[in-house]
């Protein structure tokens, strides 16, 4: 018998409280008049709704379905869901993976950064919650009440440092959690999103499905960011061979029997010379495996753009 209670911060001041991995286990979680308080919740959950909360720092893994936050302002935030809504909050500072578009309503003072965050259980509840590590939408934002001449929300400066918004917990019980905040530890890979490019050359590079598909391409991550290049976003998504001609064109017949195998993962870096920095890495490094990487500067902005709005209408953005 689930016992409401135990799924319930409720009336909280200058607490810290969390649940530990394996305390959730996919219940849905109410947050709600807490005032000054840490809460870390360090398990996946059903849905997460968190109202009239004021001055907080909360941590939330991954969420199935949805978060919403109501009334709450002053909020510091890393948030891992599928969806993600605010509706009547001020000054929400949000580190944030969502595999859908963002949406805040009559919201303002909104920042978002990207989710980064490390602890040994948090791989496996991405999987249970159905959350992809590669679908993050986290800079997309849709404003459904924008006021004519004002911004409701913008991003987080880039080198935000997580722990400076939200600090690492302080109670006992929970510094059992191993976590580790530093941006190269994250299990989401760390993507620009909607800023500035630096560059106006990016690459695409698409990973078929194998046993090696994440740990391949968070390879090709590290390899491409360690050489100054710039990862912009990333995507899985499930190809049918008629998308296969229309992303990889003239390359599509030798890649359209990988398909079958299951979803893709895509990954666009940007940078000068990211065509070739890319093309030698996996030259370099992945010699036995099929990846599919931009031909030359002029083909990979075409690329990038007929794989993101193919895969923006798979996922109903």
């Amino acid at each position: 018998q689930v016992d409401p209670k135990d799924y319930t911060f409720s009336g909280l001041k200058d607490e810290t409280v969390g649940r530990l991995p394996g305390k959730v286990a996919g219940q849905q979680f109410v947050i709600q008049d807490c005032e000054n308080c840490s809460i870390y919740i360090f398990d996946h959950s059903a849905t997460i709704t968190i109202d009239d909360c004021v001055n907080c720092q909360i941590f939330l893994g991954p969420i199935k379905g949805s978060v919403f936050f109501r009334d709450c302002k002053d909020c510091k935030c890393i948030v891992a869901c599928q969806q993600f809504r605010t509706r009547d909050c001020k000054k929400l500072e949000v580190f944030l993976c969502c595999a859908t578009q963002p949406i805040i309503e009559s919201s303002t003072g909104m920042k978002f950064g990207c989710f980064q965050y490390y602890y040994p259980e948090l791989a496996l509840q991405f999987k249970d919650a159905g959350l992809s590590i590669f679908n993050n939408t986290w800079s997309n934002i849709h404003d459904f009440t924008p006021v004519s001449g004002e911004n409701n929300w913008g991003l987080l400066p880039e080198d935000a440092v997580v722990q400076d918004y939200i600090p690492l917990p302080s109670s006992e019980e929970l510094k059992a959690v191993r976590i580790s905040t530093d941006a190269t530890r994250s299990i989401i890979p760390i993507t620009r999103g909607r800023r500035q490019k630096s560059s106006d050359e990016s690459c695409l590079a698409v990973f078929f499905a194998g046993d090696y598909t994440t740990a391949n391409a968070r390879k090709l991550i590290d390899e491409m960011t360690g050489k100054g290049f710039q990862l912009v976003q990333t995507k899985e998504v499930s190809m049918k061979a008629e998308d296969a001609h229309r992303v990889f064109q003239q390359c599509a017949s030798e890649f359209i029997p990988l398909l079958e195998r299951g979803p893709v993962v895509a990954l666009e870096f940007n940078g000068d010379g990211a065509v070739e920095g890319c093309r030698s890495t996996v030259n370099d490094v992945f010699s036995g495996t099929k990846v599919f990487v931009s031909e030359s500067k002029a083909s990979a902005s075409q690329d990038v753009d007929n794989f993101y709005n193919f895969a923006d209408m798979q996922m109903g953005m």
